[in-house]
């Protein structure tokens, strides 16, 4: 069984599924949070639910408002299950917090090099570790269409 050991922690023990990327992490850009799923066309994980899943991830981007849309996302049940990350902001540790999303930060090596996309893995935030259960793919391969970005139409009036 793989250990892995943090210097950040929060939140309680959970055990899932993890989706691995060495990509960052963005609830405003990255997500359509209605329906669910990784959504910006240039994101490794496109298509793919996060809903109940363990986001294993490089870094953390974005401030307030992903902060506050972790609480808004987990009040509809709609939320990752935990976050990892290599690094992590001060903002998305808060909106963590807020949100009781269970968050790791900080480890030794690239940890979405080490954790394989797909396993089993438990976080237990009371001894800063991540252990890799099961591996294997438990994500299908095949990813929903990607998703087409919202428009907006703006109506400007002239000056004078």
């Amino acid at each position: 069984m793989m250990e892995f050991k943090a210097k950040h922690a929060m939140g309680p023990k959970v055990t899932g599924t993890a989706l691995v990327a060495h990509d960052g992490f963005s609830a405003r850009y990255d997500l359509n949070r209605l329906q669910g799923v990784f959504s910006r066309p240039a994101h490794k994980l496109v298509g793919l639910s996060y809903v109940d899943r363990i986001l294993v991830l490089d870094t953390a981007k974005g401030g307030v408002a992903t902060a506050w849309m972790l609480h808004e996302m987990k009040s509809r049940n709609m939320a990752p299950l935990a976050i990892v990350f290599n690094t992590v902001n001060t903002i998305l540790a808060q909106g963590a917090a807020l949100a009781d999303i269970t968050m790791l930060a900080g480890f030794d090596e690239d940890i979405t090099a080490k954790i394989p996309h797909g396993s089993k893995i438990e976080i237990d935030p009371e001894t800063f570790t991540i252990r890799v259960l099961g591996e294997g793919d438990l994500i299908s391969q095949e990813k929903e269409p990607a998703l087409e970005a919202p428009t907006s139409v703006v109506h400007v009036k002239p000056r004078g």
